[in-house]
């Protein structure tokens, strides 16, 4: 039988988080009859999921490296698994951009511009490499290099991605300037991580 850390680690995790997410959308959508505003619930609740799984993975390494402690060990452990965790989250996003599109076309038009089809669809190729790549073989195939400057450039868009597509609802719903904090917070975890001193740091402990 399967102990507690078996099922908050590695694929167990992953197969855990992304159940939950499919669970708790088809909740979301039932509430409303899986009508339109059911449908629209469901893109808010996955952009928001999207958004902490990613934070979690994109910062796990430099949590542990400024903080090493139990949980930032653990973050950076599995931080390949709330990757693809954050990948099934905005998969179900699009899907239910996709279903919110077919149900309600007028309303979708007036949502959607061609600079967030352009975007979008670059932030959507990352992400598909980025979870292709996120298995031993796939990585191994394309090299430690290719991997390193994919997953950099990939997280980093998808950080300025994030960043645009929450701040620009900001002049209309300025509570949406709270979802702006996780983002900065990474941002400058990563920038102190970098810096040689706390590089040295964690050499030396």
């Amino acid at each position: 039988m399967p102990t507690r850390q078996n099922w908050f680690d590695g694929w167990r995790l992953f197969a855990l988080l992304s159940f939950t997410l499919l669970a708790l959308s088809i909740w979301i959508a039932g509430m409303r009859e899986f009508e339109v505003d059911g449908v629209r619930m469901v893109i808010r609740f996955t952009a928001r999921t999207s958004l902490l799984f990613f934070c979690l993975a994109f910062s796990a390494a430099a949590l542990a490296l400024i903080w090493p402690n139990t949980g930032t060990r653990w973050l950076r452990r599995n931080r390949r698994y709330l990757g693809v965790t954050f990948a099934a989250s905005h998969a179900i996003h699009l899907f239910a951009i996709a279903c919110f599109a077919v149900m309600d076309p007028v309303g979708y038009a007036a949502s959607t511009t061609i600079a967030s089809y352009i975007f979008g669809g670059i932030g959507y190729a990352f992400i598909i490499a980025m979870t292709a790549t996120s298995f031993d073989r796939t990585a191994a195939l394309l090299g430690t290099r290719a991997w390193r400057m994919l997953h950099l450039t990939g997280g980093y868009y998808l950080l300025f991605q994030f960043t645009v597509s929450f701040g620009k609802r900001i002049p209309d719903m300025p509570l949406y300037a709270l979802f702006l904090i996780p983002l900065i917070a990474v941002f400058a975890l990563r920038m102190i991580a970098m810096a040689p001193r706390a590089r040295s740091t964690a050499r030396a402990g």
